[in-house]
């Protein structure tokens, strides 16, 4: 459990397009090559703390005669941005994937001190 101090919340959300290898026969959708793309993701403003980052996928758009498989995460989360990954494996042909992300977590407020 992520217990917060502040009665500050602050909440950020995106929608980042990963990549788009199907118009240019990129690696994703040869299956071929690099199987995982990531994008540093900078907060508009800094969180007090470390937020908790949620991912999903907005949008996919697979090779129908291979098996799906995809792993979307975010991590290296600081306070001021996130890294968005996405990985497949195997045979599977990516065409494009667009992630959909969350930020919540504790903000600063005019009245914080910080004495040590």
């Amino acid at each position: 459990m992520k217990r917060l101090r502040s009665h500050l919340m602050g909440v950020e959300q995106g929608d980042t397009v990963l990549f788009s290898d199907f118009e240019t026969d990129g690696e994703m959708w040869t299956g071929r090559g690099q199987r995982e793309r990531r994008r540093r993701i900078k907060f508009s403003e800094n969180f007090r703390s470390v937020p908790t980052v949620q991912t999903s996928v907005s949008l996919w758009d697979m090779a129908a005669d291979t098996i799906i498989r995809a792993d979307v995460a975010a991590e290296a989360v600081t306070e001021d941005g996130f890294d968005l990954v996405f990985r497949t494996w195997g045979d599977t042909r990516v065409a494009r994937v667009r992630i959909g992300w969350m930020a919540l977590g504790e903000l600063s407020d005019e009245d914080d001190w910080d004495l040590y």
